[in-house]
């Protein structure tokens, strides 16, 4: 007999613990954590880290005002009461490439362990953390691994080893761990539009020979994407995502898109661009920052950026989510309000076809090229 499932079973963010990305440092002081972690953040521009710690600070009472105060650099400084929850703090921790945790408080997924002598016992203490050590730091180079260390691990002479003012290996270690979780790229070409003003389905327009669906296709393909079509009502074909966020235009389609693989970013692209060739959709690639929540495509004397030839990041699926809480189904609202890689083109290379007059007359400058 089947089990009875109560809820759908959605596909998740590959997280761990607190963060898509963490690790815990422990096996010394606190000071000497923070330390570290402030040094290793210096030489990791431009990814965006945080540091999650706990006060040392005793009988501390809940605070009745919750205080935001914002620096006019951008800077924020929030004070609130707030308990630690895991779903809470992934909530807080998405939109970071790497989240470094202070190991004497909290687990990670992934660890770095420092060699202290004076701290031998608390490193005893949290042995049963010590799950997936990347690499282990001596605070002085005389210093020998602890006979609990070489029994619970006996290769650990092979994990990589490093001395404290090593700062620059550190850190090229570090970004190797944020580059591994990188997220893969598909494509996603939304083809369930009403089309109300060219009066028939746009995707099957042909400018170049054959219905624009295929042919933007193969500029996704082309360039090794994995790509599927985001249509409006459900389809037996693998190749297609059905609309699960009804009646919201392209954010239904590119959330669709997250639900289904909430793991990889996705590039969007419209049918209406018939001038969009696979250089730049070669260019859009090479251009990409995964830092940011998008990397989108703006026309050079273009006001905003074009929200359907974009890549979303897996970071930006939480945002899209808040501003559909808030009541905006705008992507491109997004877009402008939040941290955008933007890539800059002839506007002509993304001139929107939304009439019929609009196709002939692309239909004929294409023609004339050819």
């Amino acid at each position: 007999m089947n089990k009875h499932q109560k809820h759908n079973n959605l596909i998740r963010r590959n997280n761990d613990f607190f963060a898509p990305n963490e690790i815990a440092i422990l096996g010394s002081k606190c000071d000497v954590i923070s330390d570290l972690v402030h040094k290793i953040s210096a030489k990791l521009s431009p990814f965006t880290l945080a540091y999650f710690d706990a006060s040392h600070a005793k009988d501390e009472k809940p605070n009745s005002l919750s205080t935001f105060t914002f620096h006019h650099e951008g800077n924020v400084q929030i004070s609130s009461f707030q308990k630690v929850n895991s779903y809470q703090q992934k909530l807080d921790f998405a939109q970071f490439d790497l989240v470094f945790i202070n190991g004497n408080h909290f687990e990670g997924a992934k660890q770095i362990l420092i060699l202290d002598e004076e701290k031998e016992a608390s490193v005893l203490k949290r042995l049963h953390q010590l799950k997936d050590i990347q690499f282990i730091i001596k605070l002085k180079n005389d210093i020998e691994f602890f006979p609990f260390l070489i029994e619970k691990f006996p290769e650990i002479n092979t994990i990589p080893c490093f001395s404290m003012n090593e700062i620059d290996k550190i850190s090229n270690h570090i970004h190797l761990l944020i580059q591994q979780k990188i997220a893969p790229i598909k494509g996603l070409i939304l083809i369930g539009g009403k089309s109300v003003r060219m009066g028939t389905n746009k995707s099957l327009l042909e400018f170049h020979g054959k219905p624009q669906k295929e042919v933007a296709k193969e500029s996704l393909e082309n360039n090794h994407l994995e790509t599927y079509f985001s249509v409006a009502n459900s389809s037996e074909n693998d190749n297609s995502i059905s609309d699960t966020f009804l009646n919201l235009g392209p954010l239904g389609g590119i959330c669709s898109a997250f639900q289904k693989d909430p793991n990889s970013a996705w590039l969007v692209l419209a049918t209406d661009l018939p001038f969009v060739d696979d250089e730049l959709i070669k260019l859009l690639l090479q251009k990409r920052n995964p830092s940011k929540v998008a990397t989108a495509i703006k026309g050079k004397n273009k006001e905003f950026m074009e929200p359907l030839i974009t890549i979303y990041e897996p970071k930006a699926y939480l945002v899209l989510l808040q501003y559909l809480a808030q009541g905006y189904s705008c992507p491109r609202k997004m877009l402008i309000n939040n941290d955008v890689e933007i890539v800059e083109v002839d506007d002509d290379l993304i001139r929107n076809i939304n009439t019929p007059e609009e196709f002939e007359l692309s239909k004929l400058t294409i023609q004339s090229k050819d």
